[in-house]
């Protein structure tokens, strides 16, 4: 596997580069990204073959295929992670909802959010790659919930990392927020910001291409990467996870195996539904890619009128916080395997010189022949949540934004991705379910535990009880000056 730039490249800089380069230092000329320019295909005795599989035999098959410059036996201690979940053999299990409807539950691992999927291998791979160079790394993550306490566990105490985290003060759910708070290692830290997902997320970005700072790190010998999916390493593993959803709905003799299956994905970054873009160009069967969003629909925008503009745009603050995004990273690797290097370099350029770009027709009827789009607002959220207690499945809100877009599908059966476990948000969840009051996060966990006789799992639990070790609640401008003391020697 080789990784191109999404940009273009400068004269000087190497046309492509393996996975291992890309993962280490995900920043690529122009400001752009890493992404493929072919990935390999499986045809239907291929798919077959992968059926009896369990999920990491799946996956070890599936990135074998995608011939990364990794050692075997890495690959193997990477998806030993998936020990950790609730079922190693199948940690993403596969529900019915209804005679069509399907949910792939992604949230499983120990932060309880599918970024699980992707970044504790990550950090394996990651940590195992600055050991073999006798590098340290300094790795930046930028979070609006779920990939900061991912993150944060797949690294701690890791040998040859450090982490800085950046949240969103007051943009988290209190859950989420204490997942990233009570870390209690030294090689962690985590920042509030005032400002949004988009605040941190650019100040990630700047970090990664500043030379100056990059150069300030080296003085200290330590190295620059990311944990966000900027950095392709995350989205390699989230892949993987839909080839298991759709051969899982053939095991269940829900579909034959072959036949075209749409998807709806809650959106913010674009990396789940990017994940799903890269399978079905491996040849998996997938109709169309659905992704479902909130208030901040700027990419429903994008998927049914070719714009993508943020000047009309202020970000809401929604009870999906994941999702309250305006900048969606990834998309900009659509576009590069689309329409090229120069184009993506002058949409992204527009995009951040005038605050928005517009696609031709030709442009938009190819990316509409692949994903279709549609929003939830604040009502129809909890009206879903609400409808889904009454049928016995208690869902969070990311997910929930799903039941609407999935009114859009036209194959047979449709599968939702279930993106955190209804404990993270579980306020919003029982004010949903009883149209009454909020109540904290304690006393609503405990309320629905009872209501529906679901567990609450000891990690949730014992949040309430640790201790904070991270207070820091700084301004988006010192951002830059509070990650230089954190790496000081």
């Amino acid at each position: 596997m080789r990784l191109y730039p999404t940009r273009g490249k400068k004269p000087e800089s190497p046309e492509s580069v393996p996975f291992s380069e890309a993962i280490l230092s995900p920043a690529a000329d122009f400001g752009g990204l890493y992404a493929p320019s072919e990935l390999p295909l499986l045809d239907i005795t291929a798919l077959k073959s992968l059926l009896p599989l369990d999920y990491k035999a799946l996956a070890k098959d599936l990135l074998g295929r995608l011939a990364t410059d990794l050692h075997e036996s890495l690959i193997d201690e990477a998806l030993a992670c998936y020990d950790r979940f609730d079922d190693p053999a199948n940690p993403v299990p596969v529900k019915r909802l209804n005679d069509r409807l399907y949910v792939s539950e992604l949230w499983h691992g120990p932060t309880r959010a599918f970024k699980d999927m992707a970044l504790q291998p990550f950090g394996v791979i990651l940590s195992a790659l600055a050991k073999q160079r006798g590098e340290e790394y300094l790795i930046l993550a930028a979070t609006s919930g779920d990939t900061g306490p991912a993150a944060l566990k797949s690294f701690e105490n890791r040998p040859g990392t450090r982490v800085v985290c950046l949240y969103p003060d007051g943009g988290t759910s209190d859950v989420q927020r204490l997942q990233m708070v009570t870390f209690d290692a030294p090689n962690l830290k985590v920042l509030g910001i005032h400002g949004d997902f988009d605040d941190a997320q650019q100040a990630l970005k700047s970090l990664l291409s500043s030379e100056r700072f990059k150069a300030k790190l080296k003085e200290s010998h330590i190295h620059l990467s990311a944990a966000n999916s900027v950095n392709f390493g995350r989205i390699l593993f989230q892949i993987l996870y839909h080839f298991h959803s759709y051969l899982q709905m053939v095991r269940l003799g829900e579909i034959d195996l072959g036949e075209r299956l749409d998807v709806v994905v809650p959106s913010g970054n674009f990396g789940n539904a990017l994940g799903a873009y890269y399978a079905l160009k491996m040849g998996l069967p997938l109709g169309k890619i659905i992704i479902a969003s909130n208030d901040n629909n700027v990419l429903t925008d994008l998927l049914t009128t070719g714009r993508y503009d943020l000047n009309k745009r202020r970000l809401i603050k929604t009870s999906s916080p994941a999702m309250d995004i305006l900048k969606s990273s990834n998309v900009e690797r659509i576009l590069f395997d689309l329409f090229g290097p120069d184009r993506t370099r002058e949409l992204m350029e527009r995009l951040s010189e005038t605050g928005s770009y517009q696609l031709s027709e030709e442009e938009l009827e190819a990316l509409r022949s692949l994903f279709d789009a549609a929003w939830s607002n604040q009502k129809e959220v909890s009206n879903a949540i609400r409808e889904m207690a009454r049928r016995g499945y208690v869902m969070d809100p990311h997910t929930a934004t799903c039941l609407k877009a999935a009114d859009l599908s036209q194959s047979k059966r449709c599968v939702i991705y279930g993106t955190a476990e209804w404990t993270k948000f579980s306020p919003m969840v029982l004010s949903a379910i009883s149209s009454g009051e909020r109540v904290e996060d304690k006393e609503a966990l405990k309320a629905i535990a009872q209501r529906y006789s679901v567990p609450i799992p000891t990690s949730i639990e014992a949040l309430f009880s640790q201790r904070c070790c991270h207070e820091t609640v700084i301004d988006k401008r010192a951002i830059e000056e509070a990650v230089g003391a954190f790496v000081a020697p």
